[in-house]
């Protein structure tokens, strides 16, 4: 069986300076408590071929990553969706005190998943499957990264986008 054939061609697009809060609930330590960085997500792109501009992806072309990730990381507060203060941060969203998020798991490594889920499925569309994210880095400072990856050959794409609920 001959494995799929890996693009010679790769890039990469960083997005910086997304402050928001969270905290890990179940953590023993300070995590726990409500805190915040300034986010940046590092994105991976592959492709079959590039485009008639000779590049991977056209970065210009990434507005609604960009806007997308400003609507869930920007000035925003992120709670897992099975913390046990939801019912509290919802009350925080409502009183305008937060701007709630709720994320399956808001720890980086889950951030990361998060959003290769979007940004694969945006770049494949975009460009009918010639492109396509295998790599997201999520920092929430310069000491502190994790990441979430999946085969550079593109034969894992993210199951269809479905947007997960942005408020409480």
């Amino acid at each position: 069986m001959h494995a799929p054939e890996v693009s010679p061609f790769t890039s990469q697009k960083t997005f910086h300076n997304l402050p928001c809060s969270h905290r890990q609930w179940r953590h023993d330590g300070h995590c726990a408590f409500l805190h915040g960085y300034s986010r940046s997500y590092t994105f991976r792109f592959a492709a079959t071929a590039l485009d008639e501009n000779h590049f991977v992806v056209d970065f210009g072309k990434l507005k609604a990553l960009k806007a997308w990730l400003e609507h869930w990381f920007d000035h925003t507060c992120l709670i897992n969706a099975d913390d046990p203060e939801r019912s509290l941060f919802r009350e925080l969203h409502q009183k305008g005190i937060v701007d709630l998020r709720v994320l399956p798991n808001v720890s980086m490594e889950g951030s990361a998943q998060f959003v290769w889920l979007y940004a694969d499925a945006l770049v494949r569309a975009a460009t009918d499957g010639r492109a396509w994210c295998f790599a997201v880095e999520a920092r929430e400072n310069n000491k502190n990264a994790a990441s979430f990856e999946v085969a550079r050959d593109g034969s894992q794409p993210a199951p269809p986008w479905v947007e997960p609920p942005a408020g409480p």
